[in-house]
This record gives structure tokens, sequence and C-alpha cells, in this order.
């Protein structure tokens, strides 16, 4: 028997290779750009925290003692309601992320767009001779109507 044959097979080599190789890059990049945002229900208790520690900052010299008072219960209640929400539903925050940033995309397709019919000019729109505000200019198609969307 040859030496090669001789040595014991590896069956995981070349996933814990990828493996290492993927935890030295993420190791870079966090040295690199910082560390990676959390998820949208991290973010969310982040913010939330944020505005407290500012508002409550803010508002000492502000108010008389009654209304701080009063600012820090309304913190302490909103806080009340927001954390359970986030503790009973995080995958709902990172799809309602997910939905905003597509819905961002989607308008600004549509305002690209636009912007491009009302910057190409008069001659640009109508070359057959029609005015660029003609109605029945089958290139205007006014508005698009719904659509359906299947959310499963």
């Amino acid at each position: 028997m040859s030496e090669a044959t001789d040595r014991p097979v590896d069956d995981d080599a070349w996933a814990k290779a990828c493996a290492e190789d993927l935890e030295a890059e993420k190791a870079r990049r966090r040295t690199q750009y910082g560390p990676p945002p959390g998820s949208a229900a991290e973010e969310l208790r982040k913010l939330v925290d944020a505005v407290t520690d500012k508002v409550s900052s803010l508002g000492t010299p502000l108010f008389g003692a009654t209304a701080q008072g009063t600012v820090q219960q309304i913190i302490k209640q909103a806080k009340s309601v927001v954390e359970p929400v986030i503790e009973r539903n995080p995958d709902v925050f990172d799809h309602i992320a997910a939905a905003g940033s597509e819905l961002l995309a989607a308008y600004r397709s549509a305002v690209e767009g636009q912007e491009r019919r009302w910057t190409r000019g008069a001659e640009d729109s109508a070359p057959t001779g029609k005015k660029a505000d003609d109605p029945t200019d089958p290139r205007d198609e006014g508005p698009a109507a719904g659509e359906h969307i299947d959310l499963d």
C-alpha cells in the first residue's frame, strides 16, 4: 500500500476548512468595520434605550421635579409596552425591516422611472407628433393597477 492510503481520511476536512476560513473572514471584517448590526428587534431595543436616555438627560434642566417624574413614568410605561412585544416577536421586526427595504426599493424604482420621463423633454416623449401631455398617448399608461402579492 502507498503512504496516501495509509493515512486516515477526514470526511469533514473541507467543511472544517471552510468554517475556519469563514470565521477568519468574519473576524477580519469585525476589526475593519466594527461589529455587524444586530437583528431588527435588537436594533429597536437599542433605539428605545437611546431615546430613553436622551429624553431623561434633556428633561432635567427644562422641567421641574413633578414634570421630570411624569416624564420618567411615561418612559417606563413605554418601555414596559415595547419590551414584551420585542421579546415575543423578534422575527416580526426582521420581516418588517425587510418589507420596508423592499418598499423603499420599489419607491426608488418608480421615482427614477418618472424622473426619466420628466427629463426626456417634449421632443423625446412625443416623436409621433403628439403633444407630451396627450392622454391618448399609449406610453402614458397612468397609475398602475394594484397587484396581489402572495406573502406565504
